[in-house]
Parts: structure tokens; C-alpha cells; sequence
């Protein structure tokens, strides 16, 4: 029988690490579709993270570099600025990005770099443990918030897109899930707009996808998947922000 639906050819075939229903996964294939429709594998450079997708570089056949803790959008700096005919794009979590990671990816932002930033949003530190991160939401349990989140104490969750969207230097910002297959197609349009305005340097473009981590949020796969539509985006609405 003919097969319709091929792994694409920038999808290594090998074994995924992650957990049943991560939606890493999933992203790694949409990634992996944009760049090959858009003909670019020769030309592109992935920055891969510190987190659940460090090993992001084993799923991809392209350039891959690998960046310490949070700096991610630094080094995919000093890469553009050296080879300008690269497409560049980083992917990063919420702890990578939006941590450890928040002064290099406000003024990357800021400064408009040409580069395509793929943020995955599961409200949590997957790798490490299940602690709370910026993006974990009020009452939410985390392995260092077992009561639940508290505004008193940890503070708000950050919203990175909303605060990004104000910079001059911003050209897109936009929020989407993979949580239905409605979304995961949505969010394939997005990867592949983020990664267009880079080939038209235009500037930096940054996609916020909200993703599922069943193994912290203690969840099947597919409650999981009905809490970041049910829960999560009501403080994390998608949409295009900018």
C-alpha cells in the first residue's frame, strides 16, 4: 500500500526520548515539515536549549548548535551575524526562555535580530524535576509549589509574548497550542510565517506554543491535553499578539 503520510526529511528516524503525549514531539515534526517545504534545510541552524529538548540536535538533520542555559537567542545572534545567508531559529521552554534566558531574549528582541524563535510554553520544569516555572499558573501544583502557585509569594506567571509584543524591534508575535489537531495546524502556519519573515528579513518572530507535559501536571495524555484548552489559555489566550 502507497503511504500518503511520509516522515519528512529533515525527522531523523530514531526513537523519541520524551514522555507519551509531550507535545516536543509533535513540534519537532511541524519544525521539521516548515523547513522542508520552505526548501531550506542546506541552509538553516537550529539552537537547541537546556531542558526537555536538549537533545533536540538527535530528531533534526540539519546544523544544529547547542547553547549553556538560556542563552540560546545569544548565541543564534553571533551565528546570523556571522553567516547573514543562514536561516537561524532557536527553540526554547519556558524555563530556558523565559528564566534564566529573560535578559538575552528581551534585548535579542529588542534589538530586532532576524532570527525565528520557536518558544514552547508547558508551564513547568520538565527536565529537571517538575519545579515551578515563570510561566506556571496561579494554584497550580509543582514540585515546589505543592500547595499550589500563589501570587503572594512566587508572584504572577510571566507572559513573554505580551511583554515582547511592545518592542519596536518585534515584527511578529503570535500564541497557539498543540492540543487539537486544529490547533497543531494553526501552529504549523505560524512556525512556517515565523520562519518566512526571516527569510524576508523582516526581523524577529517568535512563536509561543502552549504544549502538554502529562508526566508533572500529573495527567493522562489526553486530560492533558483538555487542560491547556480548558485551563491554560485563559490566562495564555492564542492568537496573534503582534
Amino acid at each position: 500500500m502507497a503511504k500518503s503520510y511520509l516522515r519528512p526529511q529533515t525527522l531523523t528516524d530514531v526513537v523519541t526520548h520524551y514522555c507519551p503525549g509531550c507535545g516536543h514531539g509533535i513540534l519537532h515534526r511541524l519544525v521539521a515539515e516548515v523547513i522542508d517545504e520552505l526548501g531550506i534545510r542546506n541552509s538553516t541552524i537550529a539552537v537547541a536549549p537546556v531542558g526537555c529538548a536538549v537533545v533536540a540536535y538527535d530528531y533534526w538533520d540539519i546544523d544544529c548548535a547547542e547553547a549553556a542555559h538560556g542563552r540560546a537567542l545569544a548565541v543564534a545572534t553571533g551565528l546570523k551575524r556571522v553567516q547573514p545567508d543562514k536561516i537561524v531559529f532557536t527553540y526554547q521552554g519556558d524555563g530556558d526562555l523565559a528564566a534564566i534566558g529573560t535578559a538575552e531574549t528581551i534585548h535579542a528582541a529588542n534589538r530586532g535580530e532576524n532570527l525565528t524563535v520557536v518558544f514552547v510554553n508547558n508551564a513547568v520544569y520538565g527536565m529537571t524535576g517538575g519545579q515551578m516555572a515563570p510561566t506556571t499558573l496561579l494554584d497550580q501544583k509543582t514540585a515546589t509549589t505543592p500547595r499550589g502557585r500563589q501570587a503572594a509569594t512566587e508572584g504572577y506567571p510571566l507572559k513573554i509574548s505580551e511583554m515582547l509584543a511592545f518592542l519596536s524591534g518585534v515584527v511578529s508575535v503570535e500564541r497557539t497550542a498543540v492540543s487539537s489537531p486544529k490547533e497543531v495546524l494553526n501552529t504549523r502556519r505560524a512556525i512556517k510565517d515565523a520562519f518566512m519573515n526571516q527569510m524576508e528579513h523582516k526581523g524577529f518572530s517568535i512563536v509561543e506554543v502552549l504544549s502538554m507535559c502529562p508526566t508533572y501536571w500529573d495527567k493522562t495524555p489526553a486530560a492533558a491535553a483538555r487542560w491547556i484548552s480548558e485551563e491554560m489559555v485563559k490566562y495564555f489566550p492564542l492568537g496573534k499578539l503582534k
